[in-house]
């Protein structure tokens, strides 16, 4: 079963990429896989205008595979999840995430790459990967490109989740809607009215632009992030701990150690 669904509308202008897995669209490895797949051919495709990113059923997404965050899988698993937000980057189509219900971990950093992230009052956003003993690459460089350090660093170091109007409130959410069906209708307006009569060449154009120095800024630093999640945080006890506690549904046991595991 394919874990991607995509529907092109407005005259093949506009794609919606639906992330559907059947429970919490969790990223795995197959999602990336297929995700990566499609944004390869998009590449070849000059009449596209917006990429729309969207969950399928209630929930945005869960985010990444807890699974393959092992010690293990860990390696492979930031290679693929990374290679997608340099594809987006390089393609520098305008793409808008809707997003309702979870949009959490690896879900909310696919949702920050986007231009524009629309919510409905269901939405609940968060990184919660240091609870887990982890931290999230990629979303370490964008949220503070985005809303800020201080606030930045509020959701990253506490884990905590919030609601789509304390989003809307510090700039993460763009517009804020009463629920899914809403938000349907809403963003199609805003298509028509924002996207539809523009330049397909001139939209990307009009990305690169705006997205100089955070182009840049991504393709320096998380390279950096993925060497030190993999070589020093993976080699760590509590890291591994965490993971596993998670998996195995219990609570972590910290040791507060920096010294590395054999």
């Amino acid at each position: 079963m394919q874990k991607i669904k995509t529907v092109f509308t407005h005259d093949n202008s506009v794609v919606r990429v639906i992330l559907d897995d059947g429970k919490g669209n969790v990223l795995d490895h197959i999602m990336m896989e297929e995700l990566q797949e499609l944004l390869n051919a998009f590449r070849q495709n000059s009449h596209l205008k917006l990429i729309v990113f969207e969950g399928a059923g209630k929930h945005f997404s869960f985010g990444a595979s807890v699974e393959e965050h092992k010690k293990e899988f860990a390696a492979a698993m930031l290679s693929s999840f990374h290679r997608l937000f340099y594809s987006l980057s390089e393609l520098a189509i305008p793409t808008l995430a809707k997003i309702s219900g979870q949009c959490l971990g690896g879900g909310l950093e696919v949702a920050l790459m986007c231009n524009f992230m629309f919510a409905d009052k269901t939405a609940k956003l968060g990184q919660p990967e240091i609870m887990l003993g982890v931290f999230p690459p990629p979303a370490s460089i964008i949220l503070a490109e985005k809303i800020g350090l201080a606030r930045a660093e509020n959701l990253l170091l506490t884990g905590k989740t919030i609601d789509a109007a304390e989003a809307k409130s510090i700039g993460l959410v763009a517009e804020l809607f009463e629920d899914k069906a809403a938000m349907e209708t809403g963003t199609e307006l805003w298509i028509e009215q924002y996207i539809i009569p523009k330049s397909a060449t001139s939209l990307r154009y009009g990305v690169k632009a705006s997205r100089i120095k955070f182009n840049h800024i991504l393709s320096n630093f998380l390279p950096q992030l993925e060497r030190l999640y993999m070589n020093e945080l993976m080699a760590t006890h509590d890291a591994n701990e965490g993971i596993n506690s998670f998996i195995e549904k219990r609570k972590p046991v910290w040791e507060n150690q920096k010294e590395t595991i054999k």
